[in-house]
């Protein structure tokens, strides 16, 4: 585990930043109150002290927010990380890793005074996941990535009559913990279903998220389809959706939906509105960390490199 030693903003491009003790890492923006925030995939850069310090030995007198790094971080070697690694910032924020390092097209003052300057090999780029409260202290963990597949049962969706906007829900809310690696709409089909939910098993999906055919029509038959590819129930999450659901569109007692375990991977019924998904997974999201670290087993695997 790492720790935010600096939090550097500056309020105009080309200025060194300055440790403003703690600000708001902003989703899809950046730090905020930061010139840099937004820039496409590189909303917030990262320098490990420990580099910082190479150039410390070189001579210069150098410190936080002198590379122009949002975050100085500590206990973490920042440029062995692969790009689509998760990090935690203290207890809300998650990062994923975009860039390691940067091309420089024009030489900074640092490099003319030592000849050499360690961001543009040693820094590294993230983009905001998950925002949340960032200040001096924080702890800065890596997290695991879990691969997730998304399907949409739906007649006109499968036709393309029909744009499928719950499973964009899904796939966004989701980014914080992984990525949909597998995503498909199939009819309201029993063996349809089946058959593209064992694929998503054999693949080694982490976890499938089902959306649509979990009412009380004869053409809802996704928990029934489901049922037939999981080998353990696990009754709680449905329920948990179901209740909290209701508390806000009493028709939400009317789901049929389950969820189970088939090999290692979960497998969750959702409704089919865009709505009604993102109530259900607000429901799910806060255990959905501890429920895959068990499963899967990969809780404790996110040493340093």
């Amino acid at each position: 585990m790492g720790k935010i030693i600096a939090v550097c903003t500056s309020a105009k491009k080309g200025e060194r930043k300055q440790n403003v003790g703690r600000s708001m890492l902003v989703k899809n923006l950046g730090l905020e109150g930061d010139a840099h925030a937004g820039f496409a995939h590189r909303q917030v850069s990262l320098l490990a002290m420990e580099s910082i310090e190479k150039m410390i030995a070189a001579g210069l007198q150098v410190g936080p927010g002198d590379f122009a790094e949002n975050l100085t971080t500590t206990g973490i070697n920042l440029a062995a990380l692969p790009v689509g690694t998760r990090l935690k910032v203290g207890k809300e924020a998650i990062l994923r890793v975009t860039q390691i390092g940067k091309e420089c097209h024009h030489r900074c003052a640092i490099y003319y005074q030592a000849g050499d300057c360690i961001m543009p090999r040693e820094g590294i780029f993230a983009e905001v996941l998950q925002g949340g409260p960032v200040q001096v202290g924080d702890s800065l963990q890596l997290k695991p990535t879990y691969r997730f597949g998304v399907i949409t049962a739906s007649d006109k969706g499968s036709t393309g009559e029909r744009e499928d906007k719950s499973g964009l829900v899904i796939k966004d809310t989701l980014l914080p913990w992984g990525d949909v690696a597998n995503y498909v709409i199939v009819p309201d089909d029993r063996a349809a279903l089946v058959s593209a939910l064992r694929a998503m098993v054999r693949d080694n999906m982490d976890a499938v998220f089902t959306t649509g055919g979990t009412g009380l029509s004869p053409r809802d038959i996704t928990p029934e389809a489901t049922m037939e590819v999981i080998e353990r129930p696990a009754p709680g999450i449905a329920e948990a959706m179901r209740r909290e659901s209701a508390r806000v569109a009493p028709h939400a007692m009317l789901s049929r939906a389950v969820a189970g375990i088939s090999g290692q991977t979960l497998i969750i019924n959702l409704p089919g509105s865009a709505k009604a998904v993102r109530e259900c997974l607000a429901v799910f999201t806060p255990v959905i960390e501890h429920a895959l670290e068990i499963l899967t087993g990969r809780g404790g695997e996110c040493g340093q490199p």
